[in-house]
């Protein structure tokens, strides 16, 4: 896919399997990519790897994000930054770890696309925003009431801005993946008690990759897609169909 020539494109959570996957896939369809996470150690490996420019800041703190994007010429924006909280019910969860689940997941996207936004605006050449949600967002799932409301938070965000940016040529679309059987999801999604009821249940019956993900960002963000904005894309292998 092309057209990205020229266009400089924001991923948030570059440092993570996911986001690492979307900055390859920009990087290799032209786009001048600009690679975020937490600290700059993090993002070494991705920048090395792909040529990607860095640029850590702490999607929690509003001052950060300001002094990050206030001079950043940008077209496009991923926001994939995000944190999983904690396997627990409603009855059981640490209100803690929800605020910490909400101020990264759905505060740091706001915050990104509120900084970003107005680049994208003095800029006048349009743009697209891809917001990184979940099919946590889409269906009950057990144990996941903290991630799933701040996801939840992300499509509202997602909706409310493809509202207010579309007359000025800006998209905005979120996709909304399965699970991703990382390091991290392992430990949860990998017990067979777990897992195995849950695959059961999906059409296409495995995990998804981390390409699986990038591809769709990656049309979302192009040309390609130049009629599509406020839309949530499941890339769930057909298990919110049910």
């Amino acid at each position: 896919m092309t057209g990205f020539e020229g266009r400089t494109i924001l991923v948030t959570g570059a440092a993570g399997g996911i986001g690492g996957a979307i900055v390859r896939h920009l990087v290799a369809a032209g786009a001048d990519v600009v690679a975020s996470g937490r600290t700059q150690d993090g993002l070494e490996p991705i920048a090395k790897e792909t040529g990607c420019r860095t640029l850590p800041f702490d999607l929690t703190s509003e001052d950060e994000v300001a002094a990050a994007l206030g001079d950043l010429d940008l077209w496009g924006v991923v926001n994939c930054g995000g944190f999983g909280g904690e396997i627990a019910t409603p009855m059981e969860t640490d209100i803690s770890v929800f605020d910490r689940v909400m101020a990264i997941n759905a505060r740091g996207t706001l915050l990104v696309t509120k900084y970003a936004a107005r680049t994208l605006i003095r800029l006048g050449a349009g743009g697209a925003i891809v917001n990184v949600s979940s099919q946590a967002s889409l269906v009950a799932l057990p144990n996941h009431v903290s991630y799933a409301a701040s996801k939840a938070a992300v499509d509202s965000i997602t909706r409310v801005s493809a509202l207010e940016l579309g007359p000025y040529g800006i998209r905005v679309n979120s996709v909304h993946p399965t699970v991703v059987m990382t390091e991290m999801s392992e430990f949860y999604w990998g017990r067979p008690e777990i897992g195995g009821p849950f695959l059961e249940q999906m059409p296409l019956g495995r995990w998804a990759t981390q390409d699986d993900v990038a591809g769709p960002v990656v049309f979302l963000l192009s040309d390609a897609s130049s009629m599509i904005s406020g839309v949530h894309l499941p890339i769930d292998g057909g298990y919110t169909c049910r």
